[in-house]
């Protein structure tokens, strides 16, 4: 047994169980998952803060000790994992941020996943609207180089 954290299109957020990641994929691509607040079939898997305990035995030549025990270490790769989640399933919408989350709030725009920058301003009037925002430190884009 699986279980995941999945979102709707409307925001709400919900685990679901399943025999298997495959069978997660099945139920989701036959259209078989709903919202239970709103019905909906656009369901997707999010990130879920869950440990997976596959042995009792530590890999040959890890130090399991070392690994989960220095909490720098451990945010540090949370932060990682984080960090590349939200660079491959949100788009950049880089300064139209703003712009773009009340587009998709007020129903201009088909909702999805979106990241970029804003200004203070911008922050201000997204939670006046009752848009939240969360702020990770992402990467620096690499500049393409031109020969």
């Amino acid at each position: 047994m699986i279980v995941y954290d999945l979102s709707c299109t409307c925001g709400s957020q919900f685990e679901g169980w399943f025999q298997s990641g495959e069978d997660f994929l099945k139920q989701q691509e036959g259209g078989f998952l709903s919202c239970p607040v709103c019905s909906g079939r656009q369901v997707k898997k999010i990130l879920s803060p869950v440990s997976v305990k596959c042995s009792a035995e530590p890999a040959p030549g890890s130090n399991p000790e070392n690994e989960t025990t220095d909490p720098e270490k451990v945010a540090a790769r949370v932060l990682r994992n984080l960090q590349d989640f939200v660079m491959k399933e949100y788009e950049d919408v880089g300064a139209r941020l703003a712009r773009e989350s009340l587009e998709i709030k007020y129903g201009l725009k088909e909702p999805r996943n979106i990241r970029g920058v804003s200004t203070a301003e911008e922050e201000k009037l997204l939670k006046k609207e009752g848009i939240e925002l969360v702020k990770i430190p992402l990467p620096a884009k690499e500049d393409k180089k031109v020969n």
